[in-house]
């Protein structure tokens, strides 16, 4: 279900970042307001392109969202100080702490936006560390304030 939502999210936003496109195209006069002539099929051509961002959003979900393997030693009474700070440095806060698993979310409102409210990174502790899940973009970014440990 969790992957459905993200791909229809990932459709309108695709929609809606076209349609801004095709519009400023129309009122700077590079493209002729009347879509019978903007593009070669006409309102088919919209069809077209419709499918087109369905496709692609559809599959996005797959390969944008992933796992990665954090490497943290120690007890997590320990760690879990650390851990929340090095998040924060990033921009991020603590969503829920349950057991040794703890979620994060973006502390700023226009980054939640921007992902879509899709900025949940959740540590699931594992041997030597943590499984982090999330964005992808978003992993590389939080494995690298773990790097020197």
């Amino acid at each position: 279900m969790r992957y459905l939502v993200r791909a229809l999210k990932y459709f309108l936003q695709m929609t809606v970042l076209v349609t801004l496109i095709v519009g400023a195209l129309m009122l700077a006069g590079l493209v002729s307001k009347d879509i019978g002539v903007a593009f070669k099929d006409g309102w088919k051509s919209v069809g077209y392109i419709a499918l087109m961002l369905a496709a692609v959003s559809a599959v996005y979900p797959r390969f944008g969202y992933g796992k990665r393997e954090i490497p943290f030693a120690g007890e997590f009474s320990e760690i879990k100080d650390e851990v929340i700070r090095r998040m924060s440095l990033r921009g991020y806060i603590p969503e829920k702490i349950d057991g040794e698993n703890i979620s994060f979310r973006l502390s700023s409102t226009y980054g939640r936006i921007t992902r879509l409210f899709e900025d949940r990174i959740s540590f699931e502790r594992s041997l030597g560390g943590f499984t982090a899940e999330g964005l992808s973009r978003d992993l590389a970014r939080v494995a690298n304030a773990f790097r020197d440990v």
